[in-house]
């Protein structure tokens, strides 16, 4: 399917066709393509950062790898168990993930816990692998969310803006895909500036998730209703409340781990 959308007060017209190519007869599609391309820079910048910091980068890719799968499947069940109702006449539209439909903190969920999983497994220090994988998150987020725009969805109501996006001639609306884009490439430059002024493994780590879920707290309620899967109906979404535990909890752990650092330096010095 080709979707006309333009930018009309930026002069800025693209023909968007879902469909990037057909390999023997089978449709490649450009969210999945933009998706894995996401996944593979953020990949490549992460081993290259555990290589710097004396972490075999071989552990960043099987957790990358694995995580990728897991983070697939995790983000589309987050998906479906809260929207079960548009899945409820054909059961095989489950598994059909490249007409959309994935949820990105099921997709972090399974990735974190498949990276905990790992680090336990091979013995390394957990909150620290997690500094490392921080920034590429950013990095495929960022990038992963041109998906939307050649799928044409989760954009947000009309607007005047310089920067609103008319899909096949309608009214413009907010093109929530660039503003979460931006959101995130400021977000990954704050943290490769603070990660090598952290104090305490895990800063970084959370520091990404605090930024990142006070982003989408704001940004999930700009979407148009049918892009918002709902706790309370046209109250609040499910995507609301998990950014706002997650603020809670990442504020909390920066405390914490911060604390807990400088208690530990007081014991070593008085030794």
């Amino acid at each position: 399917m080709q979707n006309v959308i333009s930018f009309p007060k930026l002069g800025l017209v693209f023909n968007a066709d879902q469909v990037a190519f057909t390999v023997f007869g089978k449709e490649i599609y450009w969210y999945a393509i933009i998706i894995l391309t996401g996944f593979a820079a953020g990949l490549v910048f992460c081993m290259r950062s555990a290589k710097k910091r004396g972490i075999n980068p071989d552990y960043i890719f099987d957790i990358g790898l694995y995580g990728l799968v897991i983070g697939i499947i995790c983000a589309r069940i987050y998906y479906v168990l809260f929207d079960l109702s548009s899945f409820k006449d054909n059961i095989w539209d489950v598994f059909k993930i490249w007409n959309g439909g994935l949820a990105i903190y099921g997709g972090i969920i399974g990735a974190a816990a498949t990276a905990y999983v790992y680090c336990r497994v091979k013995k390394l220090n957990v909150l620290e692998v997690f500094d490392i994988c921080a920034p590429g998150l950013l990095i495929g987020q960022a990038i992963g969310r041109y998906g939307n725009f050649f799928n044409a969805e989760v954009y947000g109501g009309e607007t005047s803006s310089i920067l609103g996006m008319s899909i096949n001639g309608a009214s413009p609306v907010h093109p929530l895909f660039f503003y979460e884009s931006c959101w995130n490439i400021v977000g990954l430059v704050l943290v490769i500036i603070f990660r090598d002024r952290k104090t305490a493994h895990g800063q970084v780590f959370f520091g990404y998730l605090l930024w990142y879920s006070i982003g989408r707290l704001f940004l999930e309620g700009m979407r148009k209703s049918e892009y918002i899967l709902y706790a309370v109906k046209d109250v609040v979404g499910i995507s609301q409340i998990v950014a706002a535990v997650l603020i809670v909890v990442s504020v909390v752990m920066l405390v914490y781990i911060t604390k807990n650092k400088k208690i530990e330096m007081k014991k070593d010095a008085a030794k």
